[in-house]
């Protein structure tokens, strides 16, 4: 049986990305919000999805996880099309998903949001335990039996990644991680997503700030009103500065 040069294309593809988008729309009742969205998240790199605000960051993140279901097109999680799952299924595939909006369990420790997190192990991921949460979080290690409404913007925001990772995902999202805290904690933050693709995970995260995506990202996707207008390396976005002053600039 011979195969076709396209289908071995395809499985290097799949082997090649965790993630692939492949021309989204996405609709907020009439509202067409993401228009034919395209990108790829190579396994093991840190992709920065950026834009103004309102340019459909979040909506691509919640598009991915199907909280916005898509109209048409598809995504791919490790060669596996997900767009017609319901978002509690694709977090069991382990794609775990940051929301800007935070959403820890305020009357909760931080313990106890962790165990509300927790998950079965993966075989393809990192099993994360409260104690190296606490090596990678030390704020929450001094914090544990605070609750959540305690908690400063910036350590809310750490207990959400780390409440997720009790999930042991192998992919995630981060919907604007550095939004709204402190420029101590944004540092913090880098080197945590640093870490956290040392012990193998991909990660997609959206950003404004700039110069937090230039701390961590391999890759760049930069969308405006919904489209792709620039997908590269680091390095090929910081070589094309017209790209940066027409869709990044104030």
């Amino acid at each position: 049986m011979s195969i076709s040069g396209e289908g071995v294309f395809l499985q290097m593809n799949q082997a090649r990305n965790m993630l692939e988008v492949r021309s989204i729309n996405s609709f907020y009742g009439k509202a067409h919000v993401l228009r034919d969205l395209s990108f790829e998240a190579p396994t093991g790199e840190v992709i920065a999805l950026l834009g103004r605000n309102g340019a459909g960051k979040s909506t691509t993140m919640k598009s991915v996880m199907q909280i916005v279901r898509t109209q048409s097109g598809d995504v791919f999680f490790k060669g596996q099309s997900i767009t017609k799952l319901l978002p509690h299924k694709i977090a069991k595939l382990g794609l775990g998903y940051v929301p800007e909006d935070r959403r820890i369990f305020t009357d909760l420790t931080v313990i106890e949001n962790l165990i509300v997190g927790q998950q079965p192990e993966r075989i393809d991921a990192v099993k994360w335990t409260q104690e190296m949460l606490f090596d990678l979080f030390p704020n929450l290690a001094e914090r544990r039996n605070n609750r959540g409404k305690a908690l400063s913007g910036g350590e809310q925001q750490m207990l959400t990644i780390a409440r997720t990772l009790m999930g042991n995902p192998s992919f995630l999202l981060l919907d604007e991680p550095s939004e709204g805290v402190a420029p101590i904690i944004v540092e913090q933050m880098a080197k945590v997503i640093t870490q956290l693709k040392s012990e193998g995970l991909t990660i997609l995260l959206s950003e404004q700030n700039l110069h937090f995506a230039q701390l961590v990202a391999d890759r760049v996707v930069i969308i405006e009103s919904g489209k792709q207008k620039f997908y590269g390396t680091l390095q090929e976005m910081n070589e094309r500065p017209e790209i940066r002053n027409a869709y990044l600039a104030a």
